[in-house]
C-alpha cells in the first residue's frame, strides 16, 4: 500500500457553473495577491468578476467561504504531490523519513497559505479549513501504522502530531512574525518536527 486515502475529483459541475467557479477563484487570487486578503469581500469579488452578487453568495456563502474555496484548490494539489509525487514525499521512502518530508511540505505550504489559511477561520471551520484537505490527520495516521508502534493509540496519536503541526503556524504565531522571518520560521518548525517524530517512532 503506498497511499493513504484517495481523495476523489470534486463534484461534477455544469459547464457555466464550472466557469463561473474558475473566473471567481481567478480573480479572488488576483485580490490577494494584489491587495491584500482583507481587501477581499463577496461584493468586492462580484464587481471585478462581472458577476451578480447572488452567484457569488450562491457559490460561496460566505466570506470566509471564499478563502476556504481557495484553499481547497491549493491543497488539492499538495494532495497529488504527496500520493504520487517522487520521494521521500510521496511514496517511496521509509515512513519515518516520509512523516519527517510531509511536515516540512505542511509547514511551507501552510507559511505559503498563511493569509488565506486564517481567513478561513470563522468559527465555523475546522483548523485549517478545507472541505477538501487537510489530509494530515489521515497521512500521518497511516505512516504511523507503517512505522509498526506496537500498542500505541495510533488515531489519538495522529490527532496530537497533526495539531502539533497545523496548530502554531494558524493559531500562535502572528502575521507580522510569519512575514518578517518566515524562512528562519519554516526552518525552526521544521527541525522541531523531525525531532518530535523520531522520539515518538523511537523504538
Amino acid at each position: 500500500m503506498n497511499q493513504p486515502v484517495t481523495w476523489g475529483a470534486p463534484p461534477a459541475e455544469r459547464a457555466d457553473a464550472a466557469r463561473n467557479r474558475r473566473l471567481l477563484l481567478a480573480t479572488a487570487r488576483e485580490i490577494v495577491a494584489g491587495e491584500g486578503a482583507d481587501k477581499l469581500t463577496m461584493d468586492g469579488l462580484a464587481e471585478r468578476a462581472g458577476l451578480g452578487k447572488g452567484t457569488v453568495f450562491r457559490r460561496f456563502g460566505t466570506r470566509a467561504g471564499i478563502f476556504q474555496a481557495l484553499l481547497d484548490d491549493d491543497e488539492r494539489d499538495f494532495q497529488q504531490q504527496v500520493l504520487s509525487g517522487p520521494p521521500p514525499l510521496g511514496p517511496g521512502a521509509p515512513p519515518l523519513d516520509r512523516l519527517i518530508a510531509y511536515g516540512q511540505a505542511r509547514i511551507d505550504f501552510l507559511i505559503g497559505h498563511r493569509e488565506i489559511a486564517r481567513a478561513t477561520l470563522d468559527g465555523r471551520e475546522r483548523v485549517p479549513a478545507g472541505s477538501a484537505g487537510p489530509m494530515s490527520r489521515p497521512h500521518i495516521r497511516f505512516l504511523l501504522g507503517e512505522v509498526c508502534l506496537g500498542p500505541a493509540d495510533l488515531d489519538v496519536l495522529a490527532t496530537q502530531l497533526t495539531a502539533a503541526l497545523d496548530g502554531p503556524l494558524l493559531l500562535y504565531l502572528s502575521a507580522a512574525t510569519l512575514t518578517g522571518a518566515a524562512g528562519q520560521i519554516s526552518e525552526r518548525l521544521t527541525r522541531g518536527w523531525a525531532d518530535l517524530v523520531r522520539r515518538v517512532c523511537r523504538p
